[in-house]
């Protein structure tokens, strides 16, 4: 990538990861907060709450926003119809969500969810306009735009959450964050140059729809793949069962939504780019370069989660069963984070169905498991979760082989090494300068940074192409 493609990629790069971490660290703090003012019970109302607006949120766009950066039309004249069919399925969904908010609160066994589901439920259409205004930043990997609507909704929300649970306003301040967040996030696109108004054109439809046909199911079953767990969870178990794992989930998602999303982000658009120049030739050099960022930016935060997980604990003592179940979610993390890179890949070259196959296999494995494995607890869902990640991770590399997508495994394996060797020598020194002091915030910080270093030396050590390969995603 050393063209001006690749350096627009490179510049993405940094300025998406500015913005995820400003979005994504507003709702880690929220989190924080939540746990420290929220009963078990209580975080897992939300968590169910939340998980039902992601499904709706899927459901409205069907991966559509992905064919704006793929289309040869007119970005502008798609975006107004996938703007049209978005918005109005974000309206059939949220009427439908508020009519039947009794039932499905009942059905996982969390009655007084029910009010909360018809506020969170308002969000859809106003996401859904958000939403494609994102896609038309994607195409043009122009993500420097992306800080005011993204950053700035979120940073919203999160204060009024935050400000709203101080008072004791309980689960209901995260769902009127929620709210203030998808409403500010079309305005503030819209402040930030980014315009697209609704229209209809039957060839960019049927354009769109086309794409529905395969990638919208997938996005479906991708989406259910981060929540199945959750209603399974709640259904079972209850809702302070769905606490504890909740706390964990959020924790491990955070690495996975900082790094992985972002580079999987800025793959997509550059993979989509080098297909339509005809350099497809290209893409498993551009796969092993992401893929050696992913694993060894995600691999030293999951490293730093898991071996420091027992200090959840800061957040009350009633948080302690979530430790080990944040140890077993790193592994799935670090897995998932993969399969975000690779899935980019195999989408922008054209390989629309293979991902869903792949995507409905995993939910297949996952379903399997969870059905007779939820009741086992929390710990078993999370060791289901690890389990079925890796076991996609592999038939993912094998597919991606098969279509001439893959690197070569000896740099894969060379990848692997380098975290697992990383991985065990911060666990010896983690042990080693474990005493009382780390037991505070501050010594948590202190000792966290600590195994990042350790972490980072051990891996140039070991695989010194990262450097080379980071530097490279960061010019």
């Amino acid at each position: 990538m050393t063209d001006l493609l690749g350096a627009r990629a490179a510049r993405g790069s940094l300025w998406l990861l500015g913005v995820n971490v400003v979005s994504k660290g507003s709702q880690m703090a929220v989190t924080l907060v939540l746990a420290a003012f929220l009963t078990e019970g209580d975080l897992g109302t939300v968590s169910l709450v939340v998980s039902l607006v992601n499904i709706g949120q899927v459901i409205q766009s069907m991966g559509v926003y992905d064919v704006i950066s793929r289309t040869d039309r007119d970005p502008r004249l798609l975006g107004g119809t996938v703007l049209t069919l978005s918005v109005g399925a974000g309206v059939v969904l949220a009427g439908a969500l508020v009519l039947a908010a009794d039932t499905v609160a009942a059905l996982f066994g969390t009655p007084g969810a029910a009010p909360l589901i018809r506020l969170a439920a308002l969000t859809l259409p106003f996401s859904a306009a958000g939403g494609v205004l994102m896609g038309l930043m994607h195409r043009d990997l122009d993500f420097r735009r992306r800080m005011l609507p993204d950053a700035g909704s979120a940073v919203l929300g999160a204060t009024v959450t935050v400000v709203l649970a101080a008072q004791g306003d309980g689960p209901r301040a995260l769902v009127v964050g929620l709210l203030c967040t998808a409403v500010a996030q079309p305005v503030l696109g819209a402040l930030a140059g980014v315009r697209c108004r609704p229209n209809w054109d039957s060839g960019a439809a049927r354009e769109a729809l086309r794409w529905i046909a395969v990638v919208g199911p997938a996005a479906i079953v991708a989406v259910l793949l981060v929540t199945v767990d959750y209603l399974a969870i709640g259904h079972v178990l209850g809702a302070d069962a769905l606490g504890v794992y909740s706390l964990a989930y959020r924790i491990a998602w955070v690495p996975y939504i900082l790094v992985a999303v972002v580079l999987g982000g800025v793959a997509f658009p550059l993979c989509a780019a080098l297909i339509r120049s005809g350099r497809r030739a290209e893409l498993p050099a551009v796969a092993c370069r992401f893929t050696r960022a992913t694993l060894a930016v995600t691999g030293g935060l999951f490293v730093v989660a898991a071996v420091l997980s027992d200090r959840v604990v800061l957040l009350g003592a009633r948080w302690a069963p979530a430790a080990g179940v944040l140890v077993l979610l790193c592994g799935y993390g670090l897995a998932i984070s993969l399969l975000q890179t690779w899935h980019q890949v195999i989408k922008a070259a054209g390989h629309a169905r293979l991902f869903l196959g792949l995507q409905t296999a995993h939910l297949v494995v996952l379903v399997a498991l969870l059905a007779p494995g939820t009741r086992f607890g929390v710990t078993a869902v999370a060791v289901i979760q690890a389990g079925a990640a890796w076991l996609v991770v592999a038939g993912t590399w094998w597919a991606m082989a098969r279509r001439g997508l893959a690197f070569r495994m000896t740099e894969l394996a060379r990848m692997a090494l380098g975290v697992v060797l990383a991985c065990v020598v911060c666990a010896g020194v983690a042990l080693a300068v474990d005493g009382e002091w780390t037991g505070s915030v501050t010594g948590t910080l202190v000792e966290a940074l600590l195994l990042l270093l350790v972490y980072g030396a051990v891996l140039v050590l070991v695989d010194r192409e990262v450097i080379r390969e980071l530097r490279a995603v960061g010019r």
